[in-house]
């Protein structure tokens, strides 16, 4: 992997475990903070992406980047969901960890066996450290009375649902052609919409999420897209099989933030897992 794709995918690690902290935060904000959030994001990337259409002499919307908007609109408000959900039940230093470690684990099969792509040796070794340490880091008793199968099962699901995205955003982003910041928001737009009447019925929740947690909502309406179209773009240069496990350093500074500030337990077998996704991160970026 070349220098400036993997210093996007880094960065993109440290926005996504920011935000992923914020909403866990506000762990039973449920369906009703998912639509909060990705309703701000809206309003944010739109007008962005209205610009980039209007002053590119080449983009010519195709018929197709509907069904692809619509596609990861459906992912990602399952993936919001089930994320929201698991850290509402469950330890972020369990669900965090093993919903980010299934997801590149899927994407990378599916990559292989379907899309035909072939990252090395060397990058599948790196794949399966990344999985191994994963599963090191989420080892361990859970947090606050936690029922820990609870935390597996969200993390797993979560994980499937990233998987469903990653490889759907890959395919809309390169066979399909659309271009990352208006697929981004098209997608975003119609996220929105579905969550919309869901929202509309519990005006209660609505101004007690925004009245409380405000600004857990715009920082995770500004670090949730800005690390994802930071991977939308990579993925155009880059094999998804690539992608996927790379994104993964993320597990690391997630679950340093579940130990120091949310005070969750078994930080050495923490930081061992760490070491391990690391070492992963480095065979990937070396293949």
């Amino acid at each position: 992997m070349h220098a400036v794709p993997l210093v996007l995918l880094l960065t993109a690690s440290f926005l996504h475990a920011a935000w992923n902290f914020a909403a866990k935060r506000v762990g039973d904000g449920g369906a009703v903070f998912v639509w909060w959030y990705y309703t701000v994001s809206a309003v944010l990337c739109v007008p962005l992406a209205v610009v980039e259409l209007l002053v590119s002499d080449d983009l010519r919307p195709q018929r197709w980047w509907l069904l692809a908007a619509a596609g990861t609109a459906v992912l990602h408000v399952g993936y919001g969901v089930v994320l929201q959900r698991g850290y509402a039940a469950g330890d972020m230093s369990v669900v965090y960890p093993l919903a980010r470690g299934t997801g590149p684990l899927l994407s990378v099969i599916v990559a292989v066996l379907v899309l035909g792509e072939r990252p090395g040796v060397l990058g599948l070794v790196g794949a399966a450290a990344v999985v191994a340490g994963v599963l090191v880091i989420s080892a361990g008793r859970p947090a606050g009375g936690n029922s820990r199968l609870t935390s597996v099962f969200y993390g797993v699901l979560t994980g499937a649902t990233i998987a469903g995205y990653t490889l759907w955003d890959a395919h809309s982003v390169n066979a399909i052609g659309m271009p990352p910041l208006l697929y981004f928001a098209s997608g975003s737009v119609l996220q929105t919409a579905l969550l919309t009447p869901y929202a509309l019925a519990r005006p209660v929740a609505r101004r007690r999420l925004w009245a409380a947690h405000r600004r857990e909502i715009m920082v995770i309406a500004v670090l949730s897209p800005l690390a994802y179209l930071l991977v939308l773009y990579v993925l155009r240069t880059t094999p998804v099989s690539v992608v996927a496990p790379v994104r993964e350093l993320s597990i690391v500074i997630g679950s340093l933030i579940a130990w120091r500030v949310l005070g969750e337990p078994n930080p050495v077998r923490r930081l061992i897992g760490a070491v391990i996704v690391l070492s992963g991160i480095v065979g990937i970026a070396l293949s």
